[in-house]
């Protein structure tokens, strides 16, 4: 599910995967499909097209009208097959409750699990399906419209497509509501419906249509007037063209109340965006993945990748543990020369997240120090065993009074070090401090569970509010006893040399795990050289970030020609069945590789 709230409207051009595939011709353009679905509702096919929320159907709908004017077709407005909005307001209540004690900004809720049938009338779906049953060249279109109830009705399935970053601006800009809402409603509480209900929905049905090879064809359609389509047959040879390779996601980058630019200057973002707090790199429900072909970019949702690939990418062990989902995320956390520090925080552990929630596992990260500047700290556990009490008594009185309390009394402090390898098991209380850049590495939340415990007083850019602080959630999963002494010997730089030699002209190279911790399901590690080193995959993925080295070329020993490119902090995934790889170094000097892979 994806939490994005406000990602910054920005496409990152450079993030994309030159691939050849050849007899792929997309029809592109909003003209040329238009006349492609006329055509097909000429030969008297009846079409259903679905679509991820926050897709523009209206624009291909509008076009259609002007195309297929001489061809004899009728609507059907899937989203009209809803129960009526108050009635759905009532019954999604549960799944979106209200109480602001504990959840001060309705942030959270818990996951439906009924998908289009608990949302739809059914005396309308048994109508649509009759008339589907008698009549030819209808078009039904909307969300829903492939719902397993009216999948088998129509001749000719269509799924359109729009990535995560292009769903929530178009949200947040009005352009669409969710599904049978009588009324718009905050964009905050849009969100949040997306999130728990219409996103999750959506994915069903798309991944059932991809699982079970029902899909026809597929629109990817960020921008509707430049919509590409593609067959199924075509979209799988573009995707399986892109798992033969190390790839790159394209990133979404967001602004924040204690944002950094050190990234904003070494990618080049543009000047308008005021600070770059976050960039979801690898976050796997968030980001795209670009293929250009030929000169062409057609993107799509990188889950929708991860849905059609499947072992491929994964690797049988990881699809069967995950249940299909990329089990790993990855983004950038920047504090470098900035006003302030990440909040104060900790995440909720399996037994909270599925008993609250209704997601799939508890909340871990890891934070790995890339750069730094004077000063730098990263904040991890209590000091001592009365801290966590003391600490919570100030916060609970500092988020009545809105005074500011000295944290540093109560929170441990590491020493931020360029190298610096940090666990975060759910429930340790922590923050990223100003004037870093760090890479974040987490478990398979689908979500963001942050449960925010002091936040220094700020106010939020996007509302003119105090940031919400969560100390009732955060109180139930919080571990005080994770003090000082603890922390150093669990959650700091642990690890050793897994294998180490000499390269042909002499220089060293390692493999070291940097962290691994029992409650953490995957491995941190780094890869040290100075002209190349060899990996392989052995049937899991690996990702992979350069965090110290100007340039890197990473190559299939197999198939050189199946490579990347990768610059200072890009973050590169390999995928499990490319087997043995290599690193080649394009810069002067040693170079650092964060590789993460799950452990065995």
């Amino acid at each position: 599910m994806s939490f994005m709230f406000h990602p910054y409207p920005y496409v990152d051009h450079d993030a994309v995967n030159e691939v050849s595939v050849p007899g792929v011709s997309p029809v592109r353009g909003v003209i040329a499909v238009a006349k492609r679905i006329a055509a097909l509702l000429a030969e008297g096919k009846n079409v259903g097209i679905d679509a991820y929320p926050g897709a523009d159907t209206a624009a291909l709908l509008n076009v259609l009208h002007q195309v297929g004017a001489g061809v004899r077709y009728d609507v059907v407005d899937a989203e009209a097959l809803t129960k009526a909005p108050q009635t759905l307001t009532e019954m999604l209540r549960p799944y979106l409750p209200e109480d602001r004690d504990i959840d001060p900004v309705l942030l959270y809720g818990r996951r439906y699990r009924d998908g289009y049938a608990g949302l739809h009338d059914a005396a309308k779906v048994a109508a649509l399906r009759e008339r589907l049953a008698a009549e030819h060249g209808l078009l039904v279109i909307g969300r829903g419209a492939l719902c397993p109830e009216l999948r088998d009705c129509v001749d000719v399935r269509v799924w359109m497509d729009v990535t995560p970053r292009t769903a929530a601006l178009n949200f947040k800009y009005g352009r669409v509501r969710n599904l049978g809402a009588g009324e718009d409603l905050p964009y905050n509480l849009m969100m949040r419906r997306n999130y728990y209900v219409d996103f999750e929905n959506a994915i069903d049905v798309r991944w059932e249509l991809i699982r079970s090879g029902a899909l026809d064809l597929y629109i990817t359609a960020d921008e509707p007037k430049d919509m590409q389509m593609v067959t199924f047959e075509e979209l799988t040879a573009i995707f399986s063209a892109l798992c033969a390779r190390p790839f790159r996601c394209r990133p979404v980058y967001l602004e924040g109340v204690w944002g950094g630019f050190y990234v904003h200057k070494l990618r080049h973002l543009p000047k308008e965006m005021r600070n770059c707090a976050w960039v979801f790199d690898m976050i796997p429900m968030e980001v795209s993945i670009v293929a250009k072909m030929d000169g062409n970019e057609f993107e799509a949702p990188f889950f929708t990748f991860v849905q059609a690939m499947g072992p491929t990418l994964l690797g049988q062990q990881a699809y069967e543990q995950f249940g299909g989902y990329f089990p790993v995320r990855f983004n950038y956390d920047d504090t470098y020369h900035s006003n302030g520090n990440m909040s104060v925080q900790c995440h909720p552990d399996a037994d909270y997240v599925v008993g609250n929630h209704g997601e799939l596992g508890r909340q871990d990260e890891s934070y790995y120090v890339c750069v730094t500047a004077q000063g730098a700290k990263t904040y991890l556990g209590f000091r001592d065993e009365t801290s966590c009490e003391a600490f919570f008594d100030e916060a609970r009185r500092a988020e009545k009074t809105h005074e500011k309390i000295d944290y540093e009394k109560y929170i441990n402090a590491v020493p931020s070090v360029p190298g610096t390898q940090v666990m975060i098991p759910a429930g340790t209380v922590h923050a990223s401090g100003r004037n870093q850049v760090i890479l974040e590495i987490g478990s398979l939340t689908v979500g963001s569970y942050t449960y925010k415990l002091y936040d220094y007083q700020r106010i939020d850019p996007q509302t003119g509010l105090p940031r919400p602080i969560h100390l009732k959630m955060g109180s139930q999963v919080i571990h005080g006893e994770r003090t000082h002494e603890w922390v150093e010997q669990n959650l700091v730089n642990h690890g050793g040399v897994v294998r180490s030699g000499t390269d042909a002209q002499g220089n060293p190279w390692e493999e070291r795990i940097v962290g691994e911790h029992d409650l953490l399901y995957f491995s941190l590690r780094n890869l040290r050289f100075w002209d190349r080193i060899e990996d392989d995959t052995d049937g899991q993925f690996h990702v992979l970030a350069l965090v110290d080295g100007e340039r890197v070329r990473v190559s299939s020993v197999e198939d050189p020609e199946k490579s990347f490119v990768m610059n200072s902090l890009d973050i590169v995934v390999i995928p499990a069945t490319l087997g043995r790889y290599t690193i080649e170094n394009l810069g002067i000097g040693s170079v650092t590789v964060h590789k993460t892979q799950l452990k065995r």
